[in-house]
């Protein structure tokens, strides 16, 4: 008969095993390659990349689907000298190279991810910018943990709420779902490049794509494969949680951008009486680097103003 001392020492082995076993594999860290310049943490299980540059109170970006940190560059080298910019690669981007298998790729996982981050490094109260889906992102942050939000900014952001169907809604809503199952055709059959072209070309106008340069082509490719994983309907807003919001939020288009943005915003302005939404002169939906100056600007300009309240 096993003694209730052993018994006693056999759960305190199998303890410290157990706590042996997650230490260690938290100091493995991740499976992937990170590039030398970019930070890690282990956020929610995941080992999250992000860039960390300057001081003051954080700016933090969000980058919409099929990009990753290294889409906000020019933000971090104009920003960096007057606040500290943190930008996250979310849950499966880059510098990870997915295969769009798995259960845990939702705009709520990747909002949780960020707010831990948030969290984790001590960033206090911050600026949440969200670009395209970014921007649901950073709706789910700014509902979920207001007390983390000193301003929200939504770059082309996307956001669903509870509209009426309109013949508009409706051919736009089947124009999206043909554009998701041709770069989802074409990812089974082993042509991302292929893909991308379809994905850029869906959010800009045709030839879009060829017009990319080379660096921000990579970037699109190095993360289409996420477009596999994008399965879970995003989380609705109610005009009452927009309502809520009691931080300033500044609504940010191009005059480029596609339409959509513009009726989403109106939309929320008819929710909760929001600014007017600015428009960046010479851009499309990828206001930032579009127009990186005037972005740059206007941006500083609308977080000084926030830091004053």
């Amino acid at each position: 008969m096993t003694s209730r001392p052993c018994l006693a020492l056999l759960a305190a082995f199998v303890t410290f095993v157990h706590c042996w076993a997650i230490a260690a594999s938290a100091e493995v860290g991740p499976s992937w390659s990170i590039p030398a310049d970019v930070k890690t943490k282990l956020i929610n299980g995941y080992w999250l990349a992000y860039k960390d540059e300057g001081q003051g109170t954080a700016i933090v970006f969000i980058h919409g689907a099929n990009a990753d940190y290294r889409s906000f560059g020019p933000q971090i080298a104009a920003l960096a000298s007057s606040h500290r910019v943190v930008v996250p690669s979310l849950r499966h981007y880059y510098p990870e190279h997915w295969n769009g298998e798995g259960s845990d790729f939702s705009v709520e996982q990747h909002a949780a991810d960020v707010a831990a981050l948030i969290k984790t490094l001590g960033l206090g109260q911050v600026h949440l910018v969200g670009w395209s889906r970014g921007g649901a992102v950073a709706i789910e942050i700014a509902k979920s943990h207001p007390e983390l939000a000193r301003s929200l900014v939504m770059e082309d952001g996307l956001i669903e709420m509870p509209l009426q169907d309109t013949p508009e809604r409706g051919k736009a809503a089947e124009l999206r779902a043909e554009n998701d199952k041709a770069i989802q055709q074409q990812l089974l059959a082993g042509n991302p490049t292929k893909a991308a072209e379809v994905l850029v070309d869906s959010l800009t106008e045709p030839g879009g794509w060829q017009r990319l340069p080379e660096p921000r082509k990579q970037v699109v490719v190095d993360n289409i494969y996420t477009a596999l994983g994008d399965k879970r309907a995003r989380p609705s807003t109610s005009c009452s949680q927009l309502k809520a919001f009691h931080f300033p939020v500044l609504l940010m288009t191009a005059e480029k951008s596609p339409k959509r943005y513009a009726t989403l915003y109106r939309e929320m302005i008819n929710c909760a009486a929001f600014a007017d939404p600015i428009v960046i002169p010479s851009a499309g939906h990828n206001i930032h680097g579009g127009n990186a100056d005037a972005y740059n600007r206007a941006l500083l300009t609308f977080v000084a103003k926030s830091e004053q309240n």
